[in-house]
């Protein structure tokens, strides 16, 4: 397996896209700039069979219809989002200064507890971690030891909580209880700028010290 980390949209999201050898890929987050990102999987002669997303957040989602009809892809979400796609409000783009509502159909597959996710070759284990948002969830990758954390671990930094439905002390347990238990080498492949480690956020990410 191989991924590559491509920002998106116009908060520049990392979308997330993890390839086998069959050119089979799974997307993670792709939060917009439809045209141009459907022209890189072409240029990369990838064939999406599955777009999963960490939350509903509108930087995160903004290109799920293109993909998702130029592939005839399904979209995987926590079902405790399941109305935020198609709501403004409630995925935060038409609360958000100089972004126009973003909306988009609703998800075909609704995870509803944490569980082992298998599409095709590609396996994750899915772990809750709310506190960014309600439906927050990370996809982790055993045999590869990489988390794709969405906007609930960044590198020296967590998600904000200042948001619907969000929660600081739920998220910093959820941190604590569902990611920083997995080895110090893992990957986190956070949904806001650079890629860093388990290690390294138990070492100096100060919002985690004292919790």
């Amino acid at each position: 397996m191989n991924w590559t980390q491509i920002p998106l949209g116009p908060l520049q999201t990392n979308a997330y896209v993890i390839t086998n050898d069959k050119n089979e890929a799974i997307i993670i987050d792709p939060g917009g700039d439809g045209a141009k990102f459907l022209t890189w999987l072409k240029s990369h002669s990838l064939t999406p069979i599955a777009i999963l997303l960490t939350h509903a957040h509108f930087d995160h989602i903004g290109a799920v219809d293109e993909v998702r009809e130029a592939f005839a892809c399904k979209v995987y979400l926590h079902k405790k989002e399941k109305s935020w796609l198609r709501d403004a409000s409630k995925n935060g783009s038409s609360r958000f200064p100089g972004i126009s509502p973003i909306t988009v159909r609703e998800a075909d597959v609704y995870l509803t507890d944490e569980t082992s996710l298998t599409i095709g070759m590609f396996s994750f284990e899915v772990f809750e971690t709310p506190g960014h948002s309600p439906g927050s969830v990370s996809y982790f990758d055993k045999k590869n030891k990489v988390v794709f954390s969405g906007d609930a671990l960044f590198a020296s930094s967590i998600g904000r909580t200042d948001l619907l439905g969000g929660n600081q002390e739920q998220l910093l347990t959820s941190i604590h209880k569902k990611l920083l238990t997995l080895p110090e080498e893992t990957i986190v492949a956070c949904g806001h700028g650079q890629v860093t480690t388990i290690g390294q956020e138990m070492d100096s990410n100060p919002f985690l010290s004292g919790f």
